[in-house]
């Protein structure tokens, strides 16, 4: 088997680097708060391509257009970086790189993982109900409710992406690492469990921002939204994928703050029936 070779080239000192982590502010104040020769720094940092030749001509690499688009104000992508391309050891692209590019691969892998906490927490308040003769207080049918319409979101992602055998193959994988994993998270600590959910919920809404911004710059197509999405959201006839993504944020931000909540009462020393469960909005 092939391995992966992932190439970041420094440009000026002739060394390679296997990480170049910068976040959009260190960008920004690169850009904005610092002198000019910082700002060069900055983009030969992160350049591709060698030093500009004899000759006086330059060839712009992808990281290069990447750290333009942060100085002129856009990010292309969650870092204000470009990805580094990915190729083979013979020099030929590794076609595995949905996750890396397309925003809907990347929500398909969100949505994917963020469907098991309400299932999971759901069945073991059923579970523990069952045990004690205890009411939930609702909070069994809230994350199963959350539950579903994460399933949902996966659902109408599907419909827009059209996995492969092996996304799928790695939807699979990653399920199952998940639930078992969140599974014992629930058993040893509600309270963790939920605020991780919180904060999980948090970069769904940040990457479907992103999306929607793609979306408005016309970087994505606004082609028209899915049959089921219509019919779950009960959208207009004529609905696009922005509507789409503008409705399934609404629903990560409403997770976001439930499960906040859920682990501030487990904070409280309480337990979540002594909390009313936030229902009715879906």
């Amino acid at each position: 088997m092939n391995r992966l070779v992932v190439k970041r080239v420094v440009t000026g000192g002739g060394f390679s680097s296997s990480s170049a982590a910068a976040t959009p502010f260190d960008v920004f104040g690169a850009a904005k708060g610092q002198s000019l020769g910082l700002s060069v720094g900055w983009r030969r940092l992160m350049s591709s391509v060698a030093e500009p030749s004899a000759s006086g001509t330059e060839k712009k690499g992808s990281h290069d257009v990447a750290l333009e688009k942060v100085e002129k104000g856009g990010i292309s992508s969650y870092w204000g970086i470009a990805r580094p391309k990915i190729t083979r050891e013979d020099g030929t692209e590794w076609v595995w790189n949905c996750f890396m590019r397309r925003y809907g691969c990347r929500a398909m892998m969100l949505e994917t993982v963020a469907a098991v906490p309400g299932m999971v927490g759901g069945m073991l308040l059923h579970l523990r109900s069952l045990r004690k003769f205890q009411q939930s207080g609702g909070w069994i049918k809230a994350l199963l409710e959350e539950a579903e319409n994460e399933r949902m979101h996966l659902m109408t992602m599907v419909e827009l992406v059209q996995p492969k055998w092996y996304e799928r193959f790695l939807v699979l994988t990653v399920q199952g690492v998940f639930f078992n994993a969140f599974f014992v998270l629930y058993l040893m600590s509600p309270k963790l469990a939920h605020r991780v959910v919180g904060y999980l919920e948090e970069e769904a809404v940040h990457s479907y921002t992103e999306y929607l911004k793609d979306i408005e710059s016309g970087a994505i197509k606004n082609v028209p939204a899915p049959a089921i999405a219509i019919d779950y959201w009960r959208l207009p006839k004529d609905a696009t994928l922005k509507d789409v993504i503008i409705v399934i944020r609404a629903d990560e931000a409403h997770h976001r703050d439930v499960n906040h909540f859920a682990s501030d009462v487990h904070f409280q020393g309480k337990e979540l029936r002594e909390a009313p469960a936030p229902l009715g909005y879906h």
